[in-house]
């Protein structure tokens, strides 16, 4: 048996872990799309590695698009496999995968107005909003905590890992030549306190653990200053300096938990009289589908309820969906709150927000979540002087700020607590994946520190024997 390390090897984008038993079954480990670096992205995200019409399965841990975001293109080259999964993953694919189409198809139309004037031949986008909408057929949803026979030799069981709605390790088993085989993924890790997701969960016992190093050499301040911080950066931007607040934000999880905590201020008399606008269609279909998840959202939230019927709403706040309502966002120069995909600010509507709000020094863009390298939101975090967006230069004024803290990824203390369940020696070898090279180098030291043998960080395309 071996496993291929395609995508978020050394890196924390793209996530695609091969395995391919003695018998010939493929099974692929998520599915992620390569996000952030421009046109080399595309290449990137058609070069595979492999034949999709050869995969069996696809296990996918969480819905996220650097996780799942290549399942409808692989689907359009022939796989037609299953794609396993919880059920709260898949009903956000369910919206996510179109969205995404959807948003290649614009930028690609764009595009290639572009290459038409310079006589250059246009280019397809790697898929439509049609080839995510078929390929759900594939998805099959698992309770968390269930074993799930795929076939007579292999099983899978998800346990939650408080990363996003319906996030969870996926624990394979798999019987060949007498023995079993168990090789946990952990996908990504969340952190021990959510706002509103019951905390991750011990996996059980494997033999190969592939785990996540985002945050390999950070430590996260407490959520409750996150909340403090959140407050103040809208005072001061909004009452005080008659401003803005831009919250570029991923449409799932980092936004419903800023709604979450924004609704509290407001049920506690604490959130100034602005208003507050949800810039995001993807967000307003996805905080429906945390509505219809309760079970696996957390006593906090559970207890919220039982007083506040809706958590994720309250009288200013607001929900844009189309086009004209966003765009009279950037016609009203009142001091407000507008949160809007994407987090790293490289595609979405938050690219026209910046656009018509950065070169403001009364406004502030608020960052509350990991921004790759390369990306947009990585220049303007770095301290760029401007900025390139949609093509035009814009120099940065807006005071800029970030609160880590409202990050979906543990710390490096986090995560080595979190696969501290294990027992050290049944772990064989730990691949660390997702994540940049010095940050995963940082928590390898981490991890030995703590007892942890046999670590080691992959790079794109190695191939390693699981004996």
């Amino acid at each position: 048996m071996k496993i291929k390390f395609i995508g978020a090897a050394r890196e924390v984008t793209g996530s695609k872990h091969l395995v391919t038993t003695d018998s010939g079954k493929k099974i692929l480990l998520d599915c992620g799309m390569f996000q952030g670096k421009g046109l080399e992205t595309d290449g990137m995200n058609r070069n595979l590695m492999f034949d999709p019409a050869e995969i069996d399965h696809v296990i996918l841990t969480h819905a996220h698009i650097d996780h799942s975001g290549l399942i409808p293109y692989i689907y359009s080259l022939g796989f037609r496999g299953s794609v396993i999964c919880t059920s709260a993953t898949r009903d956000l694919c369910a919206i996510m995968l179109a969205d995404s189409g959807h948003i290649q198809e614009g930028d690609v139309k764009w595009f290639n107005k572009r290459r038409v004037q310079k006589g250059l031949p246009t280019v397809e986008p790697i898929y439509t909003e049609k080839d995510a909408r078929a390929c759900l057929e594939l998805f099959i949803g698992v309770a968390y905590d269930r074993k799930f026979r795929i076939d007579e030799n292999i099983k899978v069981k998800f346990t939650n890992t408080g990363h996003m709605l319906g996030s969870g390790t996926a624990l394979l088993e798999i019987n060949e030549n007498g023995k079993t085989t168990r090789i946990a993924y952990t996908g990504d890790i969340g952190r021990p306190e959510s706002r509103i997701l019951k905390s991750p969960q011990p996996f059980p016992q494997c033999d190969y653990l592939i785990t996540e190093a985002t945050y390999g050499n950070r430590l996260h301040p407490q959520l409750q200053e996150a909340e403090g911080e959140l407050l103040r950066v809208i005072r001061e931007t909004c009452v005080d300096r008659g401003g803005r607040v831009i919250i570029p934000s991923f449409a799932i999880g980092r936004t419903q938990e800023v709604v979450y905590a924004l609704n509290k201020f407001f049920n506690e008399g604490l959130l100034p009289k602005v208003n507050i606008y949800v810039d995001s269609p993807l967000a307003v279909n996805a905080t429906d589908i945390f509505r219809l998840h309760t079970d696996i959202l957390n006593a906090d939230v559970a207890n919220e309820m039982l007083t506040d019927p809706d958590p994720f709403g309250f009288n200013s706040l607001f929900y844009i969906k189309s086009p004209e309502e966003s765009k009279k966002l950037n016609d009203n120069k009142k001091p407000c709150v507008i949160i809007s995909a994407s987090g790293m600010m490289e595609a979405g509507r938050i690219k026209h927000h910046l656009a018509n709000n950065i070169e403001n020094p009364k406004n502030t863009i608020l960052a509350v979540g990991y921004c790759g390298p390369r990306t947009l939101g990585a220049r303007i975090l770095e301290g760029a002087d401007e900025v390139s967006i949609f093509g035009i230069r814009h120099p940065v004024r807006a005071k800029i700020e970030r609160i880590e803290a409202f990050s979906g990824h543990g710390d490096y203390n986090e995560m080595a607590d979190f696969i501290s369940c294990q027992d050290k020696s049944q772990v064989k070898k730990i691949f660390l994946v997702h994540g940049e090279y010095g940050a995963q180098t940082a928590y390898k030291n981490v991890l030995e520190q703590r007892g942890f043998r046999n670590i080691e960080i992959p790079t794109a395309g190695e191939e390693s024997e699981l004996v």
